[in-house]
């Protein structure tokens, strides 16, 4: 998916019409910036075959509760020319493609170079404000999204296999094989329980925000679904777990948390595990994702990374 290829498509929405689109990220999907005349937009075109009409129609769905419930500063979806919010893209020698416009937010992706302790508190106060509203969402019918559990380390999950990631392999296979079974075991202990286990964003990570002066947006639903409340901190710390820094922004992220929602010991307890299945996710994705830039960038150590974090989770375990 190219701007070339996307540009034709743009008047299906009367903002876009005649705008120029660019390229800014590819991940899961293709995001595109668009100038228009009336303004500045952000266009997702959806990776074929990853989340259905009914999935997009989903997030979507919560996303607009939490605008309007919350209060939460979230991406607004913007409706095409017949109404719709979720159009289909078709470019020439392409299959159609599902895609949702948004009206642009202000700010920049922080980096790990910026000062991270206030905007970890931020996040963890954003999480519990998504996990308290959550608790009390009532989806529409059809209502349909991934579930983030253990079954995140089967082999034929949504992000793909851990074990055909590159370099696991050797002392690093045996390692993780090791992590996989004590992580389905402390999981299954800590259990589903509602106060526990419900609708989450999925992805906090510092790409997912957007930071303008003392204003933070929360943007990209796509995958969120149902999960571990204390995966969302898990997600904030994504591909930094072994930063010398981790442990404090832990501490930030949970004071937090705890100006909107209160937390149990064995919600705290549970945290190492949460890093060790996101990073296992984060594993396979990389492995099924290798023509990605972000792929390509972790490929080389991230498992080796992976292990060593392993190494002292089960010697602490």
């Amino acid at each position: 998916m190219t701007p070339a290829g996307v540009e034709p498509c743009l008047g299906l929405w009367a903002e876009t019409t005649g705008g120029h689109a660019t390229l800014v990220n590819h991940s899961e999907n293709h995001t595109f910036r668009v100038d228009a005349a009336a303004g500045r937009f952000f266009l997702r075109v959806h990776r074929p075959g990853y989340q259905s009409a009914a999935a997009i129609a989903s997030e979507l769905a919560w996303l607009t509760a939490l605008r309007a419930e919350t209060g939460l500063p979230v991406p607004r979806p913007l409706a095409g020319r017949d109404g719709e919010i979720i159009q289909r893209l078709s470019t020439a020698g392409a299959a159609p493609r599902h895609a949702v416009l948004f009206a642009a937010e202000p700010g920049r992706e922080p980096t790990p170079a910026d000062d991270l302790s206030g905007l970890f508190e931020t996040l963890g106060r954003y999480a519990a404000t998504a996990h308290r509203h959550a608790e009390k969402f009532r989806p529409p019918a059809g209502f349909v999204r991934p579930r983030w559990d253990a079954t995140i380390l089967d082999a034929n999950e949504l992000w793909g296999d851990w074990r055909k990631a590159p370099h696991v392999d050797g002392s690093v296979a045996a390692i993780l094989t090791r992590l996989d079974g004590a992580l389905r075991a402390d999981l299954a202990a800590y259990g589903t329980a509602p106060g526990r286990f419900g609708l989450i964003h999925a992805d906090m990570r510092l790409a997912n925000l957007l930071v303008d002066a003392d204003r933070v947006t929360l943007i990209d639903f796509d995958d969120c679904g149902f999960g571990w409340f204390m995966y969302d901190f898990a997600a904030a710390i994504s591909f930094y777990e072994d930063d010398p820094r981790a442990a404090h922004w832990r501490t930030r992220w949970l004071a937090g948390y705890r100006t909107v929602r209160p937390l149990d010991p064995v919600d705290l307890a549970i945290l190492d595990a949460m890093v060790l299945l996101r990073r296992m996710a984060l594993l396979a994705w990389i492995g099924s994702h290798h023509e990605t830039p972000l792929a390509q960038a972790h490929a080389d150590a991230f498992a080796a990374g992976t292990a060593a974090l392993a190494e002292t989770y089960l010697d602490r375990r």
